[in-house]
């Protein structure tokens, strides 16, 4: 198969090596030295430092020389940019090809998830998702790992698990892209506060209360959305929150640890190079949570911080005066 993947960040250029291994891929980068490093010395040194890429991926940073060669297209950039690469990239799509989404977010101004901005760009082209616990560096040191790739139709869902799993990375099928996409992207929010927990210096019992409360809360928002409870409790999900919420390399667990350490938001986003989605995703989430009437006392501690509405302290006090009741209920 050509595969294309848009997207030069740690994740895509991850997932453009793996698929490499079976496939012809093109891996386009907006930054055209990053390309040409790729290209010419196989390193992604901004985004994968100290990691050997195939020699047969190639890499451009023309947008029509990626996409019109594309039987399968794999869009990895982050969810800001994401309807427009594809509205840019629409002139070259060929018709009907599937196109998989690796971006764990939601569109602001329209609550969108990435599939249905697909949809809504590119009509009449199967549109899938790929998430799970997966974490760049981890995938290219050799490490095993397994996510989801998901789409309505299951035939559709086959067919790309085979082009997307290699080695020690195991895809797979799921027909719930909702719960999916919901999981990927809401797990961020909680990232976020279990980074904070972490730069307060409490203990493994209040990180794992966090983590398990976030979870059902996760759980209430995506069910709301129509997602399934076994997707949630699964890899898109349980799974990737455990990841996302515990791992050094989590970007969103980094900025909560950061803002726990009492580092304003501007701060530590300056500093970054990648997108930490959570923070966004954070007023997105607030604004669903209105839309169906649900308690979600994480995610709303959350967003208050990164919309600077209260202190990391003082979302951690309102969060442990919050009457608990029975643990099915929020709170």
């Amino acid at each position: 198969m050509n595969v294309t993947v848009l997207g030069g960040g740690s994740w895509g250029t991850t997932v453009a090596s793996i698929v490499s291994a079976r496939n012809d891929v093109t891996l386009w980068a907006r930054d055209e030295a990053c390309a040409e490093q790729i290209r010419t010395e196989h390193r992604n040194d901004k985004y994968l430092p100290g990691f050997q890429l195939p020699h047969d991926l190639h890499a451009t940073a023309d947008l029509e020389e990626a996409v019109g060669r594309a039987q399968v297209l794999i869009v990895g950039v982050p969810s800001h940019a994401f309807r427009s690469t594809l509205e840019a990239a629409r002139s070259h799509v060929h018709p009907w090809i599937p196109v998989v989404s690796l971006t764990k977010g939601l569109e602001q101004g329209t609550a969108m998830r990435m599939t249905e901005v697909v949809k809504d760009v590119l009509p009449g082209h199967p549109a899938a998702a790929l998430s799970g616990p997966n974490l760049a560096k981890e995938i290219m040191a050799g490490q095993a790992a397994a996510s989801v790739i998901a789409t309505e139709d299951l035939e559709v869902a086959a067919a790309l698990q085979r082009v997307v799993q290699g080695g020690l990375f195991r895809v797979y099928t799921n027909h719930d892209v909702i719960g999916c996409e919901m999981g990927g992207a809401l797990k961020n929010v909680i990232a976020i506060a279990a980074g904070m927990a972490e730069g307060l210096t409490t203990g493994d019992n209040t990180r794992s209360a966090v983590i398990t409360r976030g979870l059902a809360e996760l759980s209430r928002l995506g069910e709301a959305m129509g997602g399934e409870p076994a997707t949630l409790s699964g890899l898109a999900g349980l799974g990737d929150l455990v990841a996302t919420c515990m791992s050094p390399q989590s970007r969103n667990r980094y900025v909560g640890e950061q803002l726990g350490l009492g580092r304003t938001l501007g701060e530590v986003l300056d500093e970054m190079d990648m997108v930490a989605e959570g923070v966004k995703t954070a007023r997105t989430t607030h604004e669903l949570a209105e839309r169906h009437g649900l308690e979600l006392p994480i995610c709303e501690s959350v967003h208050g911080v990164v919309t600077e509405d209260t202190t990391v302290f003082d979302a951690y006090r309102g969060l442990l005066s919050h009457q608990a009741g029975h643990e099915a209920e929020p709170g």
